[in-house]
């Protein structure tokens, strides 16, 4: 049995997971990654790819713009740029009612300077002419992108290893204990982990991890859709994402679309697969928003896994219930573009006991705060 003993174990290597560690390493901080499957395998690996912060809510902005820069500084990170490309985000609107709401969105965010631009008419038209007639404008995040999952979730797990981090994968943790301040995993009886602190950036498979010390995180697991075209002529610039949501989509470099939109189905052990409908599904709603995909080849078709809160935003920072267990996941399907500054951030608050970040939003124990109006009076 291998048995190691480190300052920091994770338990996930995707994205989360990697850039924890990396940072953690760059601190001179000890740290054992352990990792069921491959590093960024699931959902860092098989997600959108969209690097957007058009659409988040105002607590996470705050994380979407520190994570902004990074993106375009990945080479000098990482190794690659990871296919990253400043593209624009749009998102687009079917009514009068959807352009009230993305102007509404535009000005509450006003402060955090995205330069949202709200089009519409002829100017939209003039601008889009590959939208479809159901399309009547949008709002235009001129800084936001594009990039490959499978490249940048896997190159931040080498640049953690080259950085000094011990990844072991295709390392199921089948027990987690205390032991003192600190903890005990267990994988089998392949690897024993000693770690005064603990990241718990396992994805879907977070309340289980959580769970397992005793801390309760309500996370439900669902499936996302995606699907890929032949490689076409060039259609559309931009990310596109849809007011109300249920679509959106991406056409990369070598001409294919990448879209998505609903959920598949799991198939037992953590493995998933599309639903029957998705096709005609996605197909259709891509025909009427961008008509020129009325006759294109779809390729590729897969669905993902991914743990989903209750309000949408993650889970961020250390257990109110358990000293020690710091949590990082409840994405949502949000969390890609994000996800580098969630690594610093967890880094900031295992090394330094706070963030310049503010994460208070993102509390894990939040859904089991009491309201204030309902506590008894002393």
């Amino acid at each position: 049995m291998k048995q190691l003993d480190t300052d920091v174990a994770i338990v996930g290597a995707g994205l989360v997971g990697s850039t924890t560690a990396l940072a953690l390493r760059q601190r001179g901080v000890q740290v054992v990654m352990l990792e069921r499957d491959l590093g960024g395998s699931r959902a860092s690996g098989v997600n959108f790819g969209g690097v957007r912060r058009q659409g988040r809510s105002a607590a996470q902005l705050h994380l979407a713009q520190r994570a902004h820069p990074i993106w375009a500084d990945l080479k000098a990170r990482i190794g690659i740029d990871g296919e990253y490309l400043q593209s624009g985000h749009i998102k687009l609107a079917r009514s009068q009612a959807d352009l009230a709401a993305l102007a509404a969105y535009a000005e509450r965010v006003a402060d955090f300077g995205l330069g949202l631009e709200i089009l519409e008419g002829r100017a939209f038209r003039e601008r889009y002419p590959c939208f479809g007639p159901e399309i009547i404008g949008g709002s235009l995040c001129p800084g936001d992108g594009q990039a490959n999952p499978r490249l940048v979730a896997a190159a931040y797990a080498r640049a953690a290893r080259q950085a000094g981090c011990e990844v072991i994968e295709r390392c199921l943790v089948t027990g987690i204990t205390r032991e003192g301040d600190g903890f005990l995993l267990r994988c089998g009886d392949a690897v024993t982990v000693r770690a005064r602190r603990l990241v718990n950036a396992a994805g879907a498979w977070g309340a289980e991890i959580a769970a397992a010390l005793g801390d309760d995180i309500p996370l439900r697991v669902d499936y996302p859709t995606i699907l890929v075209t032949e490689p076409l002529p060039p259609i559309v610039s931009v990310n596109i994402g849809i007011e109300g949501g249920g679509f959106y989509g991406r056409q990369v470099e070598r001409g294919n679309l990448v879209m998505g939109g609903g959920f598949g189905v799991a198939t037992g052990d953590g493995a998933s697969r599309p639903d029957s409908g998705a096709l005609p599904r996605i197909g259709s709603r891509a025909a009427a928003i961008l008509p020129a995909l009325r006759h294109a080849r779809v390729i590729r078709i897969w669905a993902g896994i991914e743990g989903y809160t209750a309000d949408k935003s993650p889970f961020i920072g250390e257990s109110a219930a358990v000293p020690g267990l710091f949590h990082g996941f409840g994405f949502s399907g949000g969390g890609f573009q994000i996800a580098p500054a969630v690594g610093e951030v967890l880094c900031e608050l295992i090394c330094d006991g706070r963030s310049s970040t503010p994460v208070e939003a993102f509390r894990p124990d939040r859904f089991q705060q009491q309201p204030v109006a309902t506590r008894k009076k002393p």
